[in-house]
C-alpha cells in the first residue's frame, strides 16, 4: 500500500485526475491524505467532491477555509464571493450528500507520528491538544445544532490561543488556526491579512513553523492552504500548497518515502466568466 499527500485541490478536477494517473492511484490499495480546500476558484468542484465521496473509503482529508466557506454559503448564511466556483455544486441534485459528507470530515489528522492540517498550528500545541481542540470544532460542525457555529464562525479575534476562552470563541480560534494561519507571532499571536512569499512577512511575525518553542517540532507536519509559500521538505515539515489554481502545479508527497510528483495546472480547470447581459 502506498499513501499520498495531495496539496490544495480547490476544485482543479482534471489537474487532480492527470496527478492520480500519474502516482498510478490504486484505489483498492493505496490511501490519500488531502489537506484541504478540495473545492472552490477551480472549476471542477462538484466532480472533485464527487470523486472523493465515490472513493471516500480510502481516503483521510482535513477540512480547508474554502470547504468551510462552501458549506456556509450553501446554508445562505453569507453570499458567495467574487471569483467563487460554487454554482454547479449547489445546484446539484446530490449537493445535500456531498457537502453532509464535507461536513463530517476532519479538521486534523494524526496517524504514524504523522500530522495533517491544512493551515497551522499554535506553538503552544501539543500534538494531543490540537486533537483534542480540533474534536470541539468537528463535534459542534458535525453536532445537531451545527448552524450556530457556522453562523458565528467567520471574524478574525480572539487571534490569541487562552484556554480560558469559552464557547464560540474558542471555536473561532481553533478554526482560523487550523484552517487560516500562516504567519504569527513568537507568542502565538495570529496575523491573517499576509498571503505573500517568506521574505515580505510583516515585521513582528513569523511563519508559524518557524517560532522557536513549537511544541510540534518533534513530528512530521503535512500542510497546505500557503501557496506562495511553495512547496517546502523540511525535517518534521512538509508544505504540499504549490499553486495549482494560480497557474502553478499539483503535488503528492509519498508520505512514507517523501518522494514527490507533480503536475502542471489544466487549462480545463479555469473558470469560465459568465457574462451578465
Amino acid at each position: 500500500m502506498a499513501r499520498y499527500a495531495i496539496g490544495d485541490i480547490q476544485g482543479c478536477y482534471h489537474a487532480f485526475q492527470a496527478l492520480l494517473k500519474r502516482i498510478h492511484f490504486d484505489s483498492e490499495h493505496d490511501q490519500l491524505w488531502l489537506v484541504g480546500d478540495l473545492v472552490n476558484r477551480g472549476s471542477g468542484s462538484l466532480e472533485v467532491l464527487r470523486w472523493c465521496y465515490a472513493h471516500r473509503d480510502c481516503l483521510k482529508v482535513v477540512l480547508g477555509n474554502h470547504d468551510l466557506h462552501a458549506l456556509v454559503v450553501a446554508d445562505g448564511i453569507v453570499a458567495a464571493h467574487r471569483g467563487d466556483t460554487l454554482d454547479a455544486l449547489l445546484a446539484a441534485p446530490d449537493k445535500e450528500v456531498l457537502l453532509n459528507w464535507l461536513r463530517h470530515q476532519h479538521l486534523i489528522y494524526f496517524e504514524d507520528d504523522h500530522l495533517m492540517v491544512h493551515a497551522g498550528l499554535l506553538p503552544q500545541w501539543r500534538a494531543e491538544q490540537a486533537l483534542d481542540y480540533a474534536a470541539e470544532v468537528e463535534a459542534a460542525l458535525q453536532g445537531e445544532h451545527y448552524l450556530d457555529f457556522l453562523t458565528h464562525m467567520y471574524g478574525n479575534y480572539p487571534n490569541r490561543w487562552d484556554e480560558a476562552v469559552t464557547g464560540i470563541d474558542r471555536l473561532r480560534l481553533i478554526t482560523n488556526a487550523m484552517t487560516r494561519l500562516r504567519v504569527c507571532t513568537r507568542e502565538g499571536e495570529m496575523e491573517f491579512k499576509f498571503k505573500g512569499e517568506l521574505q515580505d512577512i510583516p515585521q513582528g511575525y513569523m511563519p508559524w513553523f518557524d517560532v522557536p518553542a513549537r511544541a510540534t517540532k518533534g513530528i512530521a507536519v503535512i500542510f497546505g492552504h500557503w501557496s506562495a509559500l511553495g512547496l517546502q521538505q523540511r525535517k518534521n515539515l512538509y508544505a504540499l500548497d504549490t499553486g495549482c489554481l494560480w497557474g502553478g502545479k499539483l503535488s503528492a508527497m509519498n508520505i512514507d518515502t517523501k518522494a514527490v510528483v507533480q503536475v502542471d495546472a489544466d487549462k480545463l480547470d479555469k473558470p469560465v466568466p459568465i457574462l451578465k447581459v
